[in-house]
Formats: C-alpha cells, sequence, structure tokens
C-alpha cells in the first residue's frame, strides 16, 4: 500500500513511525503544484497539511482510498470532489489545543507584562546605570480582574477560557456559528465583546462568516487599552487596520501568529507597524509544540489505521 506524504517538511524532524508501519510511506517534503499531480498518480493514501487537493489532483490520483489531512482544518481540500469519489477525508481535531493555548497565553503575558522591553532595558544597560533597585516609570497590567473576550469557543477556546480563570479573569465569548453552545459562560454580540474585553483572543476558524471579521470599524469598537491576538487563521482580522490600530495608539498591542498569505510577504503591513513593539508576529508556530506534532502523527496513523480496518482484504495495492 502506497501512502504518500506531498509536505511532509511541515512537520519538522517529528518521527514518523507509525505512519511508516502501516505501508510504504513516500515522503516529499514539499510540492509544487505541477509535482502534486505527477507524485499522486499511484497514491492509496494522501496525506497533505498546506497543499491544495484540487479536483484535478484527485482526478490525477485513480488509486486514491482515502485523503489524511496533517491538520484539523480541511478547508485546502476540495471535499465535494473527495466526496463524489467516495474518497473519505479524515482531519487530527484537538492535538493542538494545548499548544496554541499556551502561546496564546506567552503572547498576551509578553505584551500586557512589556516582557521584552524589561529583558532590553536589564541587557543595554539602562537599568544598570538607572541608579535605583526598580523601574516603576511604565507599570505592567495584571490580569486579575480583566475581562478576556472569546471569539470561538471550541476547543482551544474553552481552554483558553479555562487557563483565563485561574488568573482570576471575567470570561465572555461570541459565536461566530450562532450557536452560543457554551452555555458556561455569557455569550455576547461581537460588537459588545469588543467594547467589553481588555483582552481579545481569536480561536474560530476561517470561513465565508468569519472572513474580515474584524476590520477598521471593529478594532475602533475596541479599548485603547486592550490587546488583541490572532492564533486562529489568518484572514479573520484584516491586517493593514490591525497594523494602523497598533500604530496609531487605537488598541494597546495585538500578537499575530497566522497570516493571509503564508510565509509572510515582505510588503504586508503587518510588517511596517510604526509600534512595532506593541505588535507580536511569530511564523505560525501556535499548533507545533513537540507534544502536538507527535500526538499529530499518532492521529494520522490512527485515521489510516481505522480506514484500513473497515476496508476487505485485497481491496488495496500490497
Amino acid at each position: 500500500m502506497k501512502i504518500v506524504f506531498l509536505d511532509s517538511a511541515t512537520l519538522g524532524a517529528v518521527s514518523l513511525k507509525p505512519i511508516e508501519d502501516l505501508g510504504n510511506l513516500v515522503c516529499y517534503p514539499v510540492s509544487s503544484p505541477s509535482e502534486a499531480l505527477e507524485r499522486v498518480c499511484d497514491a492509496e493514501i494522501l496525506i497533505v497539511n498546506k497543499i491544495k487537493v484540487t479536483a484535478e489532483l484527485i482526478a490525477s490520483a485513480p488509486k486514491l482510498k482515502l485523503i489524511c489531512e496533517a491538520a484539523t482544518g480541511v478547508n485546502n481540500i476540495d471535499v465535494e470532489a473527495a466526496r463524489g469519489r467516495d474518497i473519505p477525508v479524515m482531519n487530527v481535531a484537538a492535538y493542538s489545543t494545548d499548544s496554541v493555548a499556551q502561546i496564546t497565553f506567552c503572547q498576551i503575558l509578553g505584551l500586557l507584562c512589556d516582557a521584552d522591553r524589561f529583558d532590553r532595558e536589564v541587557k543595554d544597560g539602562s537599568y544598570s546605570r538607572s541608579g535605583i533597585f526598580t523601574d516603576v516609570s511604565s507599570p505592567y497590567s495584571e490580569l486579575n480582574g480583566k475581562t478576556m473576550g472569546i471569539i470561538g469557543m471550541g476547543n482551544i477556546g474553552r481552554r483558553v477560557a479555562r487557563i483565563a480563570e485561574a488568573f482570576g479573569m471575567k470570561i465572555i465569548y461570541y459565536s461566530t456559528s450562532g450557536t452560543s453552545h457554551c452555555a458556561e459562560f455569557p455569550s455576547l454580540p461581537l460588537d459588545e465583546l469588543l467594547s467589553s474585553a481588555d483582552v481579545v483572543s481569536v480561536h474560530c476558524p476561517l470561513n465565508a462568516v468569519t472572513q474580515g471579521l474584524i476590520g477598521e470599524r471593529e478594532l475602533g469598537i475596541m479599548k485603547s487599552s486592550a490587546v488583541i491576538v490572532n492564533a486562529a487563521r489568518g484572514g479573520i482580522i484584516d491586517e493593514k487596520a490591525l497594523s494602523d490600530a497598533v500604530g496609531s495608539g487605537k488598541i494597546a498591542g495585538a500578537a499575530v501568529d497566522v497570516f493571509t498569505t503564508e510565509p509572510l510577504p515582505a510588503d504586508n503591513p503587518l510588517l511596517h507597524c510604526t509600534r512595532p513593539e506593541r505588535l507580536r508576529l511569530t511564523p505560525h508556530i501556535a499548533w507545533a509544540s513537540k507534544e502536538a506534532l507527535d500526538r499529530l502523527v499518532r492521529g494520522i496513523a490512527e485515521n489510516i489505521s481505522n480506514y484500513l480496518s473497515c476496508i476487505p482484504p485485497g481491496s488495496l495495492d500490497d
């Protein structure tokens, strides 16, 4: 059985042995669209992370029986085209919940505690020359008593809420699906959440409803002392509007781990913010702790194994 992974470099150096044990695994670190069309010609199981699985690519794989998404979101896969061939599409849910929640608070604490500034102050000698044992010229803010506004109360949103509660924060959320299924915390309209929250954390999927959900108008509703973090998907927050809001001081700061185009183009407005010290950027790494990568590989292997257990003997090539 041939298993083809078209963009294995996206998982770094994590061991793929759980998948290798299930068949003949062929890995390509990266694949251009034309290369992908050639490389799936004899694949029976396809693994992708960010590669676009189009109807054309599916048609180029006559032996294809299963598509495995090396992530949670499947917006890069033409699910309807796969369904037309009776090819299941299987993702891995909840593998990165702890990882994303941890990076979310890393960013929040970095912004509110002004950690980078204090570190520079000691290392550049400013503290040594100050003549006083401390620096209280610009005190940092506590999370206790502040309001955390969460956009998207799924697995990650709920984990973020739990951590926020441990800091003594009040939790409110906005349901992008409109279901407000979490009765544990108050569900508010988006404008009310944005105007009330001291910290806004985005954890919703990217879809037709959430594309451009937060733009210039929405950022203008936020408190000038508030910060916003996006560790969900690029495209949910208007990047130019965010850069302008941080640069002008309309909001106190922001942290972004995901971008509309990845990797980030040199002309992206986020790279040209006039207050870069208040805009923390990371290269889409919130999902990718060592532990999360291991869970992801095991989840892909489990999906393949579960699929194979339902296939009659002889249905797949050796």
